[in-house]
């Protein structure tokens, strides 16, 4: 199982059954195996990309709550990652299946979707670097750590393509970066002894509400 640094396995092992159910969601097995509905897998991009947008902008943000220019950095890189890598792969595949980045652009966001990204904006707005650090994790790394499963497990190549942006070299690289990132976010506010801090649980609180998010948006995928 990927790390991706020393916090995120804590933070991780601390929303328990949640994250198996993310990480081992049925939407995430129908990509897998090739068994998800075409129709499901293209609801689901459309309401990601829309997610993405937000997702930018949360990172972005991330860039004026952080406390050095590394951090800073890194902040700014991962919303270039998003924006130039992820959100490019939505448009391509979407556009082979009909749908236009106009039509991505225009389509109704789904309430699941709402939910998680309005929760993602407020832990940065109305927290610090770390509360949208925390909120942020499951779905970077959730999905280094899936891209990472899938492309030894797949059985199918129907969804190859997305398995191999989330498996492949430059997506997993931005999660070791991040997983870097939270620790040493992690040390400078919180000392070495971070999970005797009285913030530790209040952080790992929000990562598992945000990994329960992320099941919420599977579930999301389905309807489609």
């Amino acid at each position: 199982m990927t790390r991706y640094g020393e916090t995120f396995p804590a933070w991780r092992a601390a929303a328990g059954d949640h994250w198996h159910a993310y990480t081992r969601h049925a939407f995430v097995e129908g990509l897998r195996d090739g068994s998800l509905p075409r129709a499901a897998f293209l609801d689901y991009l459309v309401q990601d990309y829309i997610f993405l947008i937000h997702f930018s902008r949360a990172w972005a943000l991330a860039v004026t709550k952080a406390d050095t220019v590394d951090e800073m950095r890194l902040a700014a890189g991962t919303v270039n990652a998003l924006i130039n890598d992820e959100m490019a792969l939505h448009i391509r595949i979407c556009a082979e299946a009909g749908i236009s980045e106009d039509a991505l652009s225009e389509a109704e966001e789904k309430t699941q979707n709402i939910a998680y990204t309005r929760y993602v904006l407020d832990a940065g707005h109305s927290g610090d670097f770390l509360d949208l650090l925390a909120a942020l994790a499951p779905c970077v790394l959730g999905y280094g750590e899936i891209g990472a499963r899938l492309s030894h497990e797949a059985t199918s190549d129907t969804y190859a393509d997305w398995i191999a942006t989330y498996a492949g070299e430059d997506y997993q690289q931005v999660c070791h970066d991040v997983g870097g990132l939270i620790d040493s976010a992690i040390a400078r506010r919180l000392g070495p002894a971070a999970q005797d801090s009285p913030r530790w649980a209040h952080l790992s609180a929000r990562f598992t509400t945000a990994t329960r998010l992320e099941v919420g948006f599977w579930d999301m995928g389905f309807e489609g």
